[in-house]
């Protein structure tokens, strides 16, 4: 499948047209271009390479450097998605840090940067887009906040909790973002904030009623040592990783990923 450039404008349209669209995590040129031929909408560099390709446990060593070096060879094998990357942790602690490890990833390639947290970032998201670099907002499980957690634990549940989500997801999107991805959340949280919001929506293990769908490419294709319960295994059943990719996207745009049997209450 030929891709033409998709841009913020293009999830903005699809938004408004009640269209859904496609992201998956990649770290390599031959995995982006791979993605961006099978017509994946939004490729992100996330920290979660950490994991998937460093073999840590968690996401927390990862440097601004590795996000650059990988983000580079993704830019090389897009072909014409759009293409984020994560600020990790401790790259955006002030709105200066932040600025300048933002105009770093957009020189290593990034059109979009994400960063984890709510409404206290505001001042941070504000100064990267007065430098001109489009925000991506991430709300939820926030893997960076792991310790935290105490673990990788869903968010949201409790009623004072989904407020909070629910207030920082409109003062994100009023400081300026472009985009949020919602993560480990319930569905009908998820599903609220993304019809308030005028600004697309991702959702990770949130329900299928947000604007877009992200998967890690591991989990997508079953080769993750432990896959979260809300991923499916494309890979099994298509044989190939770009019959794989294929067929997740055209799962997300039909609406039939997640299944209705994996909302979460």
């Amino acid at each position: 499948m030929s891709t033409a450039r998709i841009t913020l404008q293009t999830l903005r349209e699809r938004k408004a047209d009640g269209q859904r669209f496609s992201c998956l995590t990649v770290y390599d040129a031959s995995c982006a271009q791979l993605a961006a031929t099978a017509g994946i909408e939004l490729l992100l560099v996330g920290d979660s390479l950490g994991m998937t390709v460093h073999g840590r446990s968690d996401t927390l060593g990862v440097t601004l450097a590795d996000i650059a070096y990988h983000l580079r060879c993704v830019r090389r094998g897009n072909r014409g998605s759009l293409l984020a990357a994560d600020l990790p942790l401790g790259s955006y602690t002030t709105p200066a840090l932040a600025a300048a490890s933002a105009a770093e990833l957009a020189r290593a390639g990034a059109e979009v940067v994400k960063l984890e947290g709510g409404r206290w970032l505001a001042e941070q998201l504000r100064l990267i887009v007065r430098c001109g670099i489009p925000v991506c907002a991430h709300l939820g499980l926030c893997p960076q906040s792991v310790h935290l957690y105490g673990g990788y634990c869903r968010q949201g549940s409790d009623p004072k909790q989904a407020a909070e989500i629910e207030a920082d997801a409109l003062a994100l999107e009023e400081a300026g973002a472009s985009l949020l991805v919602l993560e480990c959340v319930p569905a009908a949280l998820a599903e609220r904030i993304s019809h308030q919001l005028s600004i697309p929506v991702i959702g990770i293990g949130a329900g299928s009623g947000t604007d877009g769908q992200v998967l890690v490419l591991q989990d997508m294709l079953g080769i993750s040592e432990v896959a979260p319960p809300f991923s499916r295994d494309f890979l099994r059943d298509t044989g190939s990783v770009a019959a794989a990719m294929s067929a997740y996207r055209a799962a997300v745009l039909a609406g039939e990923f997640p299944p209705a049997s994996d909302l979460a209450p």
